[in-house]
């Protein structure tokens, strides 16, 4: 019997050891949300809206500066009330009250954005409002790597590849020995 114990002690550390890895990595995005000071410090690109700047499937890394202005030609993402999605777009025009109260410009701001491959602004996509405000504004774009997303947005498209991913990584922690 020695051998069976043995074998559920290991299964049990493997166990353990699948998730506490989980929960590092847990940690460790919703820091890097805390330091660059929005919900989602990482996003991946759904469409082609900002071709050429951005291709679809490649990641974008966000900062939100809480009392930095947005300026025309900035790329951010944002969410409005309603949408599923987050959408990545560039500022194409910017309203504020600095002039008469310059402390609360950061947070007054409104602002307009088009996606680079689109015809239009995204009025539209705005759901009722007008402007963007800063509340909705998820981060600025600050970086990229390219095409590295696709792995994301296959998972998405099929659901099936996304359980058997973590079935299998899953699998593979338990059964590994160190």
């Amino acid at each position: 019997m020695p051998t069976k114990k043995m074998s559920v002690q290991m299964l049990l550390l493997q166990f353990l050891s699948l998730t506490s890895s989980i929960s590092g990595m847990m940690v460790t995005y919703q820091g890097l949300g805390l330091v660059t000071n929005t919900e989602s410090p990482v996003v991946v690109v759904l469409s082609g809206s900002m071709e050429p700047a951005f291709q679809r499937g490649d990641v974008l890394f966000l900062t939100n500066p809480s009392q930095d202005r947005y300026m025309t030609g900035d790329i951010i993402v944002y969410k409005v009330p309603g949408a599923e999605v987050p959408i990545v777009h560039r500022v194409l025009e910017t309203h504020d009250a600095c002039a008469v109260e310059p402390l609360s410009c950061a947070s007054t701001q409104r602002l307009l954005t088009k996606g680079d491959n689109n015809p239009v602004d995204d009025i539209e996509l705005y759901e009722g409002l007008e402007w963007l405000e800063r509340k909705h504004v998820v981060g600025k774009v600050r970086g990229f790597l390219p095409f590295i997303g696709y792995i994301t947005i296959a998972m998405n498209d099929i659901p099936q590849l996304k359980y058997a991913l973590l079935g299998g990584l899953a699998f593979l922690s338990l059964i590994g020995r160190e």
